[in-house]
């Protein structure tokens, strides 16, 4: 094989490979926050890549992403073209990227009880939003 052949065929299985590994969900939030790093692990532990970024303001990064000020939490995450608000279950995030609706996101408004990372705080029903890229919300799922 000629040197160019390998260096593409070289080329070609990394990126095979980091698409094998999935994309990785990149997670905005402040330092010493204890419940972002629970839902890190439950997304974790459900098959998701995640990456965490300290930031010192969460609501300065939310600006950008499409998501309301009032569906804000304590972190917000972008894979796949989308932002992720909240404790948003995983099954939520997965949903969402193989369905791939046209939206800015999902969010779970506040730090519901019970939500991924929460679960300490006992249970409370909470619902999953999609946020349109106009703002606006439907219920994506119940939990």
């Amino acid at each position: 094989m000629k040197t160019g052949a390998l260096l593409f065929a070289g080329a070609m299985s990394v990126a095979g490979a980091a698409l094998a590994a999935g994309p990785v969900i990149e997670i905005y939030q402040r330092e010493g926050c204890g419940c972002c790093g629970l839902w890190a692990g439950h997304l974790e532990s459900n098959g998701l890549k995640t990456r965490s970024n300290v930031v010192e303001e969460v609501s300065i990064v939310r600006g950008s992403s499409g998501i309301p000020e009032s569906l804000g939490s304590c972190h917000v995450a972008f894979i796949g073209g989308y932002a992720i608000e909240g404790h948003v279950p995983a099954s939520a995030i997965k949903r969402l990227l193989k369905e791939k609706p046209d939206a800015a996101g999902v969010a779970v408004a506040g730090m519901p009880a019970g939500s991924p990372g929460m679960e300490s705080a006992g249970k409370v029903p909470y619902e999953v939003l999609l946020v349109l890229k106009d703002g606006s919300t439907r219920v994506y799922s119940r939990h």
